[in-house]
């Protein structure tokens, strides 16, 4: 059984849309998505500088387009089951049709801008812990303040807060962990601070009419599937100001009977999780179209062709 999935904020770097807006029909595509949200998608993809790209209001729209457009690239295929660690929900919830492409686009958008006013309040940011036991991590944090706002599983946990806290951290690790890593993010996302956006994003969502997913979609909040549209839109809404649990989607991902991954464009954080956590299952990430034949190739082994 085939998984897609699709990364989230910290994945993106600069110019990694250029190769992708090479393929046919690509360009014309994000410039109409460019259009409809008012925001110069193949500029940020291709000549925007690593700063510019941080910030949450362009990264996250940027990240669901490269995701949208590597996956068509893909051609039509028929996964087991879709999800998308934090804006990657977005994504994924295009992928099992609860949402077209361009709603999907029009809710990140409002998504991103929402968060990035809500991180303006307070400076804030996110750091990796690499290593160390979770349930001693976890309690660590919460002395400190942080919240452990990305359960990733593999012996990763992502604390976000203050840039006090954080620092803190740095100086105060947790027994075990071998390294704190700062993330290319512009806020405390998926914790209390982000609790002014959830209003802001729950009226862009009101707009929207979600049909049921056509396929297994597997939410970040507790790595449940969810049936209906209608629950899928309401999850992303909450999901900003609360813990991402990657780690009980991948539960989740090897209950159904997961045998390959596939890491929509810019792959790699997913996948290099599930070659942790899940031994034995096949992973590929898209990177650049120059992935796009093993990708293929593990898709017709994996999955239906629709």
């Amino acid at each position: 059984m085939l998984v897609l999935v699709a990364p989230g904020q910290g994945a993106q770097t600069p110019g990694f849309l250029t190769d992708w807006l090479a393929l046919p029909g690509a360009a014309d595509r994000v410039a109409a998505w460019s259009d409809a949200i008012g925001l110069d998608l193949a500029h940020y993809g291709t000549k925007a500088d690593a700063d510019e790209i941080r910030d949450t209001a362009v990264a996250q729209p940027l990240l669901v387009a490269a995701g949208l457009l590597s996956a068509a690239a893909l051609g039509d295929i028929v996964p087991g089951a879709v999800a998308g660690h934090s804006v990657g929900e977005i994504t994924a919830a295009a992928f099992a049709g609860v949402l077209d492409d361009t709603a999907a686009l029009t809710l990140v958008r409002r998504r991103g801008l929402a968060m990035a006013e809500a991180a303006a309040v307070t400076e804030t940011g996110m750091s990796a812990l690499l290593g160390g036991d979770p349930e001693v991590s976890v309690a660590h944090l919460e002395k400190l303040g942080l919240t452990p706002a990305n359960v990733n599983g593999a012996g990763q946990i992502v604390a976000a807060g203050t840039m006090e806290q954080l620092a803190a951290l740095n100086e105060d690790k947790p027994e075990g962990v071998r390294k704190v890593v700062p993330l290319k993010v512009a806020g405390a996302f998926h914790t209390r601070h982000m609790a002014p956006a959830v209003d802001k994003l729950a009226e862009a969502a009101s707009a929207l009419t979600p049909a049921d997913p056509r396929v297994t979609y597997v939410s970040n909040k507790d790595g449940q599937a969810v049936a209906t549209g209608a629950e899928v839109l309401d999850r992303l809404v909450g999901q900003v100001a609360n813990p991402v649990r990657w780690d009980l989607c991948m539960e989740t991902f090897g209950k159904l009977g997961v045998t390959a991954i596939v890491e929509v464009c810019p792959g790699g954080t997913l996948t290099g999780l599930a070659k942790r956590a899940l031994p034995g299952v096949k992973t590929l990430a898209l990177k650049t179209p120059a992935d796009l034949d093993a990708a293929r190739e593990l898709v017709a082994d994996h999955a239906q062709q629709a």
